[in-house]
C-alpha cells in the first residue's frame, strides 16, 4: 500500500470477496474503533477533496445519522481539518472498492456504515501539517 491507495473499511454484510482479491477481516470490532486505531499509524489523504467516502442513502431508507458521527468524532482528533465526509450512490461504491487496495471486512452492523478512506501513507505528521 502507498500514496494515495484506497482502503475500505466495511461492515459484517459487505460482499468484500466479490469485490476485492484482498481481503481481512477483523470480526467483534466497529468501524470507528478500526479507524481510530488506524488513524494513529496512517493519515488521510490531504490532497483530495474527500478523503472518506460512505453510502448515500438509498431513496425511502433511512439514516442513522449516529454513524457518521461516530466515524467524525474520531477522524476530527486525529486529522484536523480534514473535508467532510462525501456520499456516493451505492453501486459507485462497490466499483471504488473493486479498485482498492484491500478491503477490511469488520463486525460492524449499523447500515451504511461501510467507508472508503483515501490514504497518504505517511506517518508521524499530522493531517493539517500536509496541508500547509
Amino acid at each position: 500500500m502507498g500514496h494515495g491507495d484506497t482502503l475500505v473499511l466495511a461492515d459484517a454484510f459487505f460482499p468484500g470477496t466479490s469485490c476485492n482479491s484482498r481481503v481481512i477481516r477483523v470480526d467483534g470490532i466497529r468501524i470507528s474503533a478500526l479507524l481510530d486505531g488506524m488513524l494513529q499509524l496512517i493519515n488521510l489523504d490531504s490532497y483530495v477533496p474527500h478523503p472518506i467516502i460512505m453510502v448515500q442513502v438509498a431513496p425511502g431508507d433511512t439514516l442513522d445519522p449516529s454513524v457518521e458521527l461516530a466515524y467524525q468524532k474520531v477522524i476530527d482528533p486525529r486529522c484536523p481539518g480534514t473535508a467532510s465526509i462525501e456520499g456516493i450512490q451505492g453501486f459507485a461504491f462497490y466499483e471504488r472498492s473493486r479498485k482498492a487496495y484491500g478491503v477490511t471486512m469488520t463486525g460492524e452492523t449499523a447500515t451504511y456504515g461501510n467507508s472508503n478512506l483515501r490514504c497518504k501513507g505517511k506517518t508521524g505528521s499530522s493531517y493539517r501539517e500536509k496541508r500547509k
